[in-house]
């Protein structure tokens, strides 16, 4: 299994699709065997073509913090299960993860009607 987190330095980035990069981590019998960033610099606000990053990594579960409906619609399009508002440590998360302490928010970022130029 793979876990795609956007990233803000060492911490989940509040803002996904503003990510300029992504830690993703595969997880095989519950420890994490592999961790790696990919760059998302040139898909910022570009919903489908992150899903599309996503799936071609292998990812099957995205953590992230705050997410828009738009990206939270096209991840879940992709059969991508999507936990949300979750904030923190990267690595810290991924444990938390682990030990089945993380759960969805149900939080989605509304920008009152301010629209973003693509």
């Amino acid at each position: 299994m793979k876990i795609a987190m956007p990233k803000n330095g060492e911490v989940i980035n509040q803002h996904f699709g503003k990510s300029e990069s992504f830690l993703i981590a595969e997880i095989k019998e519950e420890n994490i065997t592999n961790k790696k960033e990919v760059s998302a610099l040139e898909l910022q606000h570009n919903h489908g073509g992150l899903s599309k990053l996503l799936l071609d990594e292998g990812v099957s579960l995205v953590i992230t913090g705050g997410i828009g409906a738009g990206a939270y619609n096209a991840l879940k399009e992709s059969n991508l299960e999507v936990i949300r508002g979750v904030s923190g440590k990267i690595d810290e998360i991924l444990e938390d993860y682990l030990k089945g302490k993380l759960e969805d928010k149900n939080v989605v970022c509304n920008h009152n009607g301010e629209h973003h130029k693509h």
